[in-house]
């Protein structure tokens, strides 16, 4: 009978355990929840508005890729004005020292 008493002893400590884990990881998820929607509230974005905020943020990407590769447009073309000037000095000199 002893046994049966510590198999039933045991079985009600693991159900114990993991119902307080259960509750653990609610209030753990609650508490995420709340300061998510805390914060985004103190930045001025309504929790309702989801699909707006999405949206922004998808655009704010877009514009940001946008604009590095036109950064990168840009940093192109200036090397190539200057390889290009160079290459044209190198040019008018060889043109100058041959025609004397």
């Amino acid at each position: 009978m002893t046994r049966v008493q510590a198999a039933d002893f045991g079985a009600i400590v693991a159900k114990t355990l993991a119902e307080q884990q259960r509750i653990a990881r609610d209030d753990i998820d609650a508490m995420v929840l709340k300061a998510v929607a805390t914060t985004l509230t103190s930045f001025g974005i309504d929790e309702d508005d989801r699909k707006e905020l999405r949206a922004d943020l998808h655009h704010l990407r877009r514009w940001r890729r946008g604009v590095e590769q036109l950064q990168s447009y840009a940093f192109k073309a200036v090397v190539t004005v200057i390889v290009t000037g160079f290459v044209v000095a190198v040019w008018l000199g060889i043109k100058v020292t041959l025609g004397k």
